[in-house]
Protein backbone atom coordinates (compact mmCIF):
# COMPACT_ATOMS: atom_id res chain seq x y z
CA UNK A 1 0.00 0.00 0.00
CA UNK A 2 2.94 2.32 0.62
CA UNK A 3 3.16 5.71 2.27
CA UNK A 4 1.57 8.65 0.52
CA UNK A 5 4.17 10.70 -1.40
CA UNK A 6 3.39 14.28 -2.51
CA UNK A 7 4.16 15.05 -6.15
CA UNK A 8 5.91 18.18 -7.43
CA UNK A 9 5.76 18.90 -11.16
CA UNK A 10 8.60 20.94 -12.74
CA UNK A 11 7.53 22.76 -15.92
CA UNK A 12 10.53 24.38 -17.64
CA UNK A 13 11.90 24.39 -21.20
CA UNK A 14 15.51 24.56 -19.91
CA UNK A 15 16.93 21.01 -19.37
CA UNK A 16 19.64 22.29 -17.01
CA UNK A 17 17.12 24.13 -14.85
CA UNK A 18 14.91 21.02 -14.68
CA UNK A 19 17.87 18.86 -13.65
CA UNK A 20 18.89 21.26 -10.85
CA UNK A 21 15.34 21.41 -9.47
CA UNK A 22 14.96 17.62 -9.69
CA UNK A 23 18.19 17.14 -7.72
CA UNK A 24 17.08 19.55 -5.01
CA UNK A 25 13.62 18.01 -4.73
CA UNK A 26 15.18 14.56 -4.37
CA UNK A 27 17.35 15.85 -1.50
CA UNK A 28 14.17 17.17 0.13
CA UNK A 29 12.54 13.74 -0.30
CA UNK A 30 9.84 14.98 -2.70
CA UNK A 31 8.61 12.97 -5.67
CA UNK A 32 9.26 14.97 -8.87
CA UNK A 33 7.71 14.92 -12.34
CA UNK A 34 8.99 16.96 -15.31
CA UNK A 35 7.55 18.67 -18.39
CA UNK A 36 9.54 20.54 -21.02
CA UNK A 37 6.80 22.88 -22.26
CA UNK A 38 3.67 24.64 -21.13
CA UNK A 39 1.36 22.32 -23.08
CA UNK A 40 3.17 19.22 -21.80
CA UNK A 41 2.96 20.61 -18.27
CA UNK A 42 -0.80 21.15 -18.60
CA UNK A 43 -1.27 17.56 -19.76
CA UNK A 44 0.77 16.31 -16.78
CA UNK A 45 -1.40 18.34 -14.40
CA UNK A 46 -4.54 16.88 -15.93
CA UNK A 47 -3.13 13.34 -15.77
CA UNK A 48 -1.16 13.27 -12.50
CA UNK A 49 -2.93 15.96 -10.39
CA UNK A 50 0.33 17.00 -8.61
CA UNK A 51 0.11 18.82 -5.29
CA UNK A 52 2.64 21.50 -6.30
CA UNK A 53 3.76 22.87 -9.68
CA UNK A 54 7.07 24.74 -10.16
CA UNK A 55 6.25 26.73 -13.30
CA UNK A 56 8.65 28.70 -15.50
CA UNK A 57 7.05 31.84 -16.94
CA UNK A 58 9.16 32.39 -20.07
CA UNK A 59 8.51 29.45 -22.41
CA UNK A 60 7.86 29.41 -26.17
CA UNK A 61 4.39 28.80 -27.65
CA UNK A 62 2.62 28.37 -24.29
CA UNK A 63 3.95 30.61 -21.52
CA UNK A 64 3.57 30.11 -17.78
CA UNK A 65 0.85 32.77 -17.74
CA UNK A 66 -1.02 30.81 -20.43
CA UNK A 67 -0.77 27.67 -18.28
CA UNK A 68 -2.16 29.56 -15.25
CA UNK A 69 -5.09 30.83 -17.34
CA UNK A 70 -5.80 27.29 -18.59
CA UNK A 71 -5.78 25.95 -15.02
CA UNK A 72 -8.28 28.59 -13.96
CA UNK A 73 -10.45 27.97 -17.02
CA UNK A 74 -10.52 24.18 -16.48
CA UNK A 75 -10.84 24.53 -12.67
CA UNK A 76 -7.85 22.29 -12.04
CA UNK A 77 -6.84 22.59 -8.40
CA UNK A 78 -3.08 22.69 -7.77
CA UNK A 79 -0.69 25.05 -5.98
CA UNK A 80 1.55 26.86 -8.49
CA UNK A 81 4.90 28.42 -7.58
CA UNK A 82 6.24 30.55 -10.41
CA UNK A 83 10.01 30.19 -11.07
CA UNK A 84 11.63 32.64 -13.50
CA UNK A 85 14.88 34.41 -14.31
CA UNK A 86 12.89 37.47 -15.37
CA UNK A 87 11.72 38.74 -12.03
CA UNK A 88 9.80 41.94 -12.30
CA UNK A 89 7.00 43.37 -10.20
CA UNK A 90 4.72 43.34 -13.26
CA UNK A 91 5.17 39.62 -14.02
CA UNK A 92 4.80 38.72 -10.35
CA UNK A 93 1.55 40.67 -10.05
CA UNK A 94 0.20 39.17 -13.29
CA UNK A 95 1.07 35.63 -12.15
CA UNK A 96 -0.62 36.15 -8.78
CA UNK A 97 -3.74 37.52 -10.47
CA UNK A 98 -3.92 34.37 -12.55
CA UNK A 99 -3.74 32.13 -9.47
CA UNK A 100 -0.04 31.59 -8.66
CA UNK A 101 0.61 30.97 -4.95
CA UNK A 102 4.19 32.27 -4.73
CA UNK A 103 7.07 33.58 -6.81
CA UNK A 104 10.81 32.69 -6.70
CA UNK A 105 13.69 33.65 -8.99
CA UNK A 106 16.52 31.87 -10.79
CA UNK A 107 19.14 30.90 -9.84
CA UNK A 108 17.04 29.15 -7.18
CA UNK A 109 18.39 29.29 -3.65
CA UNK A 110 17.98 25.82 -2.09
CA UNK A 111 17.04 27.10 1.37
CA UNK A 112 14.53 29.59 -0.04
CA UNK A 113 13.01 26.84 -2.23
CA UNK A 114 12.58 24.58 0.81
CA UNK A 115 10.86 27.36 2.79
CA UNK A 116 8.46 28.14 -0.07
CA UNK A 117 7.67 24.45 -0.62
CA UNK A 118 7.02 23.90 3.10
CA UNK A 119 4.57 26.82 3.06
CA UNK A 120 2.90 25.46 -0.07
CA UNK A 121 2.49 21.96 1.39
CA UNK A 122 1.11 23.47 4.59
CA UNK A 123 -1.48 25.23 2.42
CA UNK A 124 -2.28 21.96 0.64
CA UNK A 125 -2.65 20.21 3.99
CA UNK A 126 -5.10 22.89 5.18
CA UNK A 127 -7.11 22.57 1.97
CA UNK A 128 -7.26 18.79 2.44
CA UNK A 129 -8.37 19.20 6.06
CA UNK A 130 -11.06 21.62 4.91
CA UNK A 131 -12.34 19.10 2.36
CA UNK A 132 -12.34 16.43 5.08
CA UNK A 133 -14.25 18.66 7.53
CA UNK A 134 -16.81 19.49 4.84
CA UNK A 135 -17.33 15.76 4.32
CA UNK A 136 -17.84 15.28 8.05
CA UNK A 137 -20.34 18.15 8.28
CA UNK A 138 -22.29 16.85 5.30
CA UNK A 139 -22.50 13.39 6.85
CA UNK A 140 -22.74 13.91 10.59
CA UNK A 141 -22.01 11.05 12.92
CA UNK A 142 -25.19 9.58 14.34
CA UNK A 143 -25.37 8.17 17.85
CA UNK A 144 -26.23 4.48 18.18
CA UNK A 145 -29.06 4.10 20.68
CA UNK A 146 -29.78 0.58 21.91
CA UNK A 147 -30.63 -1.55 24.92
CA UNK A 148 -31.00 -4.68 22.81
CA UNK A 149 -28.52 -7.48 23.71
CA UNK A 150 -28.13 -8.58 20.07
CA UNK A 151 -27.29 -5.02 18.98
CA UNK A 152 -24.92 -4.57 21.92
CA UNK A 153 -23.08 -7.77 21.00
CA UNK A 154 -22.93 -6.68 17.35
CA UNK A 155 -21.43 -3.32 18.34
CA UNK A 156 -18.80 -5.05 20.47
CA UNK A 157 -17.78 -7.13 17.44
CA UNK A 158 -17.72 -4.00 15.26
CA UNK A 159 -15.53 -2.22 17.83
CA UNK A 160 -13.03 -5.09 17.80
CA UNK A 161 -12.98 -5.23 13.99
CA UNK A 162 -12.50 -1.45 13.74
CA UNK A 163 -8.85 -1.67 14.75
CA UNK A 164 -8.03 -3.88 11.75
CA UNK A 165 -8.04 -3.28 8.00
CA UNK A 166 -10.43 -6.18 7.37
CA UNK A 167 -13.41 -5.63 5.08
CA UNK A 168 -16.76 -5.57 6.90
CA UNK A 169 -20.06 -6.67 5.35
CA UNK A 170 -23.20 -5.25 6.99
CA UNK A 171 -26.47 -7.08 6.33
CA UNK A 172 -29.96 -6.00 7.27
CA UNK A 173 -33.20 -4.48 6.08
CA UNK A 174 -33.32 -0.92 4.80
CA UNK A 175 -33.29 1.58 7.65
CA UNK A 176 -31.75 -0.69 10.29
CA UNK A 177 -28.71 1.57 10.71
CA UNK A 178 -26.03 0.05 8.48
CA UNK A 179 -24.56 3.45 7.59
CA UNK A 180 -24.56 4.48 11.26
CA UNK A 181 -22.59 1.34 12.18
CA UNK A 182 -20.19 1.89 9.26
CA UNK A 183 -19.53 5.46 10.35
CA UNK A 184 -18.96 4.30 13.93
CA UNK A 185 -16.44 1.68 12.78
CA UNK A 186 -14.57 4.44 10.92
CA UNK A 187 -14.60 6.69 13.98
CA UNK A 188 -13.32 3.86 16.20
CA UNK A 189 -10.53 2.99 13.73
CA UNK A 190 -7.00 4.44 13.28
CA UNK A 191 -8.36 5.98 10.04
CA UNK A 192 -10.74 8.32 11.90
CA UNK A 193 -8.78 11.49 10.97
CA UNK A 194 -9.06 10.66 7.26
CA UNK A 195 -12.09 10.72 4.92
CA UNK A 196 -15.21 8.60 5.29
CA UNK A 197 -16.66 8.40 1.78
CA UNK A 198 -20.14 7.04 1.02
CA UNK A 199 -21.05 5.55 -2.36
CA UNK A 200 -24.69 4.53 -2.90
CA UNK A 201 -24.23 1.89 -5.59
CA UNK A 202 -27.92 1.75 -6.49
CA UNK A 203 -28.39 5.52 -6.86
CA UNK A 204 -25.69 6.04 -9.51
CA UNK A 205 -26.33 4.93 -13.14
CA UNK A 206 -24.10 2.06 -14.26
CA UNK A 207 -22.32 4.15 -16.88
CA UNK A 208 -21.31 6.70 -14.22
CA UNK A 209 -20.55 4.36 -11.30
CA UNK A 210 -17.19 3.25 -12.70
CA UNK A 211 -16.03 6.86 -13.01
CA UNK A 212 -17.44 7.66 -9.55
CA UNK A 213 -15.40 4.86 -7.97
CA UNK A 214 -12.18 4.91 -9.99
CA UNK A 215 -12.10 8.42 -11.53
CA UNK A 216 -11.38 9.19 -15.17
CA UNK A 217 -8.80 10.83 -17.43
CA UNK A 218 -9.56 13.87 -19.50
CA UNK A 219 -11.12 12.72 -22.79
CA UNK A 220 -11.86 9.20 -21.47
CA UNK A 221 -15.43 9.51 -22.75
CA UNK A 222 -17.82 12.13 -24.11
CA UNK A 223 -18.16 14.89 -21.57
CA UNK A 224 -14.93 14.07 -19.69
CA UNK A 225 -13.44 17.54 -20.15
CA UNK A 226 -10.98 17.24 -17.27
CA UNK A 227 -9.34 14.70 -15.00
CA UNK A 228 -11.49 13.56 -12.11
CA UNK A 229 -10.37 11.67 -9.02
CA UNK A 230 -12.61 8.77 -7.99
CA UNK A 231 -13.77 7.87 -4.49
CA UNK A 232 -11.02 5.29 -4.00
CA UNK A 233 -8.41 7.94 -4.73
CA UNK A 234 -10.04 10.69 -2.66
CA UNK A 235 -10.48 8.34 0.33
CA UNK A 236 -6.77 7.44 0.52
CA UNK A 237 -5.94 6.41 4.14
CA UNK A 238 -9.65 6.57 4.99
CA UNK A 239 -12.77 4.41 4.64
CA UNK A 240 -15.11 3.82 1.69
CA UNK A 241 -18.65 2.73 2.53
CA UNK A 242 -20.26 0.93 -0.41
CA UNK A 243 -24.00 0.96 0.29
CA UNK A 244 -26.25 -1.49 -1.59
CA UNK A 245 -23.21 -3.45 -2.81
CA UNK A 246 -25.53 -6.16 -4.14
CA UNK A 247 -26.60 -3.81 -6.95
CA UNK A 248 -23.11 -3.21 -8.34
CA UNK A 249 -23.04 -4.32 -12.02
CA UNK A 250 -20.94 -7.35 -13.08
CA UNK A 251 -18.75 -5.13 -15.30
CA UNK A 252 -17.40 -3.34 -12.20
CA UNK A 253 -17.23 -6.30 -9.81
CA UNK A 254 -13.85 -7.54 -11.17
CA UNK A 255 -12.29 -4.09 -10.76
CA UNK A 256 -13.63 -3.81 -7.23
CA UNK A 257 -12.15 -7.23 -6.40
CA UNK A 258 -8.73 -5.99 -7.52
CA UNK A 259 -9.01 -2.96 -5.23
CA UNK A 260 -9.82 -5.24 -2.28
CA UNK A 261 -7.04 -7.72 -3.09
CA UNK A 262 -4.19 -5.51 -4.32
CA UNK A 263 -5.27 -1.95 -3.38
CA UNK A 264 -4.72 -1.01 -7.03
CA UNK A 265 -6.95 0.47 -9.74
CA UNK A 266 -6.82 2.45 -12.98
CA UNK A 267 -8.79 5.56 -13.78
CA UNK A 268 -11.21 5.17 -16.69
CA UNK A 269 -9.20 5.91 -19.85
CA UNK A 270 -5.82 5.16 -18.26
CA UNK A 271 -3.54 2.12 -18.38
CA UNK A 272 -1.46 3.28 -15.41
CA UNK A 273 -2.11 1.54 -12.08
CA UNK A 274 -2.55 3.64 -8.96
CA UNK A 275 -2.17 2.54 -5.33
CA UNK A 276 -4.68 3.40 -2.63
CA UNK A 277 -4.70 2.72 1.11
CA UNK A 278 -8.37 2.31 2.02
CA UNK A 279 -10.64 0.23 4.19
CA UNK A 280 -13.91 -0.93 2.60
CA UNK A 281 -17.17 -1.42 4.48
CA UNK A 282 -20.02 -2.78 2.33
CA UNK A 283 -23.73 -3.07 3.07
CA UNK A 284 -26.73 -4.69 1.46
CA UNK A 285 -30.31 -5.72 2.19
CA UNK A 286 -30.26 -8.36 -0.54
CA UNK A 287 -29.28 -12.05 -0.35
CA UNK A 288 -25.73 -12.13 -1.73
CA UNK A 289 -25.40 -15.90 -1.37
CA UNK A 290 -28.46 -16.34 -3.59
CA UNK A 291 -27.05 -13.78 -6.05
CA UNK A 292 -23.79 -15.79 -6.21
CA UNK A 293 -25.69 -19.03 -6.91
CA UNK A 294 -27.69 -17.30 -9.66
CA UNK A 295 -24.52 -15.88 -11.25
CA UNK A 296 -25.42 -12.23 -10.58
CA UNK A 297 -22.62 -11.65 -8.09
CA UNK A 298 -19.04 -12.93 -8.21
CA UNK A 299 -18.31 -15.59 -5.60
CA UNK A 300 -14.69 -14.45 -5.11
CA UNK A 301 -15.86 -10.88 -4.51
CA UNK A 302 -18.49 -12.05 -2.03
CA UNK A 303 -15.92 -13.99 0.01
CA UNK A 304 -13.50 -11.05 -0.10
CA UNK A 305 -16.24 -8.76 1.24
CA UNK A 306 -17.48 -11.27 3.80
CA UNK A 307 -14.44 -11.20 6.12
CA UNK A 308 -16.36 -9.78 9.08
CA UNK A 309 -20.14 -10.13 8.62
CA UNK A 310 -22.60 -8.34 10.91
CA UNK A 311 -26.38 -8.89 10.65
CA UNK A 312 -28.39 -5.93 11.98
CA UNK A 313 -31.78 -6.85 13.48
CA UNK A 314 -34.99 -5.17 12.31
CA UNK A 315 -36.65 -2.70 14.69
CA UNK A 316 -39.57 -5.08 15.25
CA UNK A 317 -36.96 -7.53 16.64
CA UNK A 318 -35.61 -4.93 19.10
CA UNK A 319 -38.79 -3.20 20.25
CA UNK A 320 -37.30 -2.50 23.66
CA UNK A 321 -35.21 0.17 21.90
CA UNK A 322 -38.28 2.12 20.74
CA UNK A 323 -38.60 4.28 23.92
CA UNK A 324 -34.92 5.28 23.91
CA UNK A 325 -35.01 5.98 20.17
CA UNK A 326 -38.11 8.15 20.58
CA UNK A 327 -36.36 10.15 23.32
CA UNK A 328 -33.25 10.51 21.15
CA UNK A 329 -35.12 11.73 18.06
CA UNK A 330 -37.37 14.09 20.04
CA UNK A 331 -34.26 15.69 21.54
CA UNK A 332 -32.52 15.85 18.17
CA UNK A 333 -35.36 17.59 16.33
CA UNK A 334 -36.18 19.84 19.26
CA UNK A 335 -32.64 21.21 18.95
CA UNK A 336 -32.80 21.47 15.14
CA UNK A 337 -36.21 23.17 15.14
CA UNK A 338 -35.29 25.32 18.16
CA UNK A 339 -38.37 24.06 20.03
CA UNK A 340 -38.72 22.60 23.54
CA UNK A 341 -38.88 18.78 23.63
CA UNK A 342 -42.43 17.37 23.48
CA UNK A 343 -44.08 14.57 25.40
CA UNK A 344 -45.93 11.77 23.64
CA UNK A 345 -49.50 11.02 24.61
CA UNK A 346 -50.23 7.46 25.85
CA UNK A 347 -52.28 6.88 22.65
CA UNK A 348 -49.36 7.96 20.44
CA UNK A 349 -46.95 5.72 22.39
CA UNK A 350 -49.41 2.86 22.03
CA UNK A 351 -49.49 3.25 18.23
CA UNK A 352 -45.69 3.52 17.97
CA UNK A 353 -45.19 0.39 20.07
CA UNK A 354 -47.78 -1.59 18.08
CA UNK A 355 -46.61 -0.62 14.57
CA UNK A 356 -44.54 -3.19 12.61
CA UNK A 357 -41.94 -0.67 11.27
CA UNK A 358 -41.14 -1.92 7.75
CA UNK A 359 -38.79 1.06 7.34
CA UNK A 360 -37.12 0.36 10.71
CA UNK A 361 -35.18 3.05 12.62
CA UNK A 362 -35.11 5.42 9.65
CA UNK A 363 -38.92 5.30 9.44
CA UNK A 364 -39.24 5.94 13.19
CA UNK A 365 -36.93 8.95 12.89
CA UNK A 366 -39.00 10.35 10.02
CA UNK A 367 -42.22 9.86 12.01
CA UNK A 368 -40.81 11.72 15.03
CA UNK A 369 -39.45 14.56 12.88
CA UNK A 370 -42.86 14.91 11.18
CA UNK A 371 -44.64 14.92 14.55
CA UNK A 372 -42.27 17.55 15.99
CA UNK A 373 -42.99 19.79 12.98
CA UNK A 374 -46.77 19.30 12.87
CA UNK A 375 -47.71 19.16 16.54
CA UNK A 376 -49.21 22.48 17.65
CA UNK A 377 -48.97 21.80 21.38
CA UNK A 378 -46.37 20.60 23.85
CA UNK A 379 -47.56 17.05 23.34
CA UNK A 380 -47.37 14.72 20.31
CA UNK A 381 -50.74 13.08 19.94
CA UNK A 382 -52.14 10.26 17.85
CA UNK A 383 -53.38 12.87 15.33
CA UNK A 384 -49.77 13.97 14.68
CA UNK A 385 -48.78 10.50 13.44
CA UNK A 386 -49.02 9.24 9.82
CA UNK A 387 -52.35 7.61 8.96
CA UNK A 388 -50.93 4.08 8.63
CA UNK A 389 -49.67 4.29 12.23
CA UNK A 390 -52.50 6.32 13.78
CA UNK A 391 -55.18 3.99 12.40
CA UNK A 392 -53.32 0.77 13.21
CA UNK A 393 -54.12 -1.75 15.96
CA UNK A 394 -53.69 -0.59 19.55
CA UNK A 395 -52.83 -2.23 22.84
CA UNK A 396 -55.34 -0.87 25.34
CA UNK A 397 -53.16 -1.82 28.32
CA UNK A 398 -50.84 1.13 27.50
CA UNK A 399 -53.56 3.77 27.26
CA UNK A 400 -53.91 6.36 30.00
CA UNK A 401 -50.44 5.70 31.38
CA UNK A 402 -47.37 7.95 31.47
CA UNK A 403 -44.35 7.29 29.26
CA UNK A 404 -42.31 5.22 31.74
CA UNK A 405 -45.29 3.19 32.90
CA UNK A 406 -46.22 2.55 29.25
CA UNK A 407 -42.66 1.32 28.60
CA UNK A 408 -42.92 -0.98 31.63
CA UNK A 409 -46.20 -2.36 30.35
CA UNK A 410 -44.71 -2.88 26.92
CA UNK A 411 -41.79 -4.88 28.37
CA UNK A 412 -44.27 -6.99 30.31
CA UNK A 413 -46.22 -7.62 27.12
CA UNK A 414 -43.27 -8.74 24.93
CA UNK A 415 -41.84 -10.97 27.68
CA UNK A 416 -45.22 -12.56 28.37
CA UNK A 417 -45.70 -13.11 24.64
CA UNK A 418 -42.28 -14.83 24.38
CA UNK A 419 -43.11 -17.06 27.36
CA UNK A 420 -46.41 -17.96 25.74
CA UNK A 421 -44.67 -18.88 22.46
CA UNK A 422 -42.08 -20.98 24.32
CA UNK A 423 -44.70 -22.68 26.52
CA UNK A 424 -43.14 -21.08 29.64
CA UNK A 425 -39.65 -22.40 28.83
CA UNK A 426 -37.45 -19.54 30.09
CA UNK A 427 -34.36 -20.69 28.19
CA UNK A 428 -36.30 -20.74 24.90
CA UNK A 429 -38.02 -17.43 25.72
CA UNK A 430 -34.62 -15.83 26.39
CA UNK A 431 -33.42 -17.02 22.97
CA UNK A 432 -36.52 -15.56 21.28
CA UNK A 433 -35.91 -12.21 22.99
CA UNK A 434 -32.15 -12.21 22.41
CA UNK A 435 -31.53 -12.07 26.18
CA UNK A 436 -29.30 -13.95 28.59
CA UNK A 437 -31.27 -16.51 30.61
CA UNK A 438 -30.19 -14.89 33.91
CA UNK A 439 -31.20 -11.41 32.67
CA UNK A 440 -34.65 -12.67 31.70
CA UNK A 441 -35.08 -14.14 35.19
CA UNK A 442 -34.14 -10.76 36.66
CA UNK A 443 -36.72 -8.98 34.46
CA UNK A 444 -39.41 -11.45 35.50
CA UNK A 445 -38.80 -10.47 39.13
CA UNK A 446 -38.53 -6.70 38.49
CA UNK A 447 -41.63 -6.58 36.30
CA UNK A 448 -43.57 -8.98 38.56
CA UNK A 449 -44.46 -11.31 35.70
CA UNK A 450 -46.05 -14.55 36.85
CA UNK A 451 -45.64 -17.66 34.70
CA UNK A 452 -48.32 -20.12 33.92
CA UNK A 453 -46.76 -23.45 34.86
Amino acid sequence: MGEYRAKVLIVDDDPAARKILQSRLKMMNFQSLVASSGSEGLEEIRREAPSIVLLDLQMPRMSGIDVLKALKRERLETTVIVVTAHATIETAVEAMKEGAYDFITKPVDAKHLEIVLDKAFERESLREQNRFLQTEVESRRVEIVTENPIMKNLLQLAHRAAGTNSTILLLGESGTGKEVVARSVHQWSPRASHPFIIVNCVAIPEQLLESELFGHERGAFTGAHQLRKGKFEVADRGTVFLDEIGEIPPSIQAKLLRVLQDHEFERVGSARSMKTDIRVIAATNSDLEKAVKEGRFRGDLYYRLNVVCLQLPALRERREDIPALIDHFVGKYAAELKKPPKRLSPEALDRLFSYHWPGNVRELENVIERAMVLSGSNQIGQEDLPLQIASGPRRDSFSGKGFHEAVREFKRWIISDALKQSQSNQTRAAELLGLQRTYLAKLLRLLEIKQDL
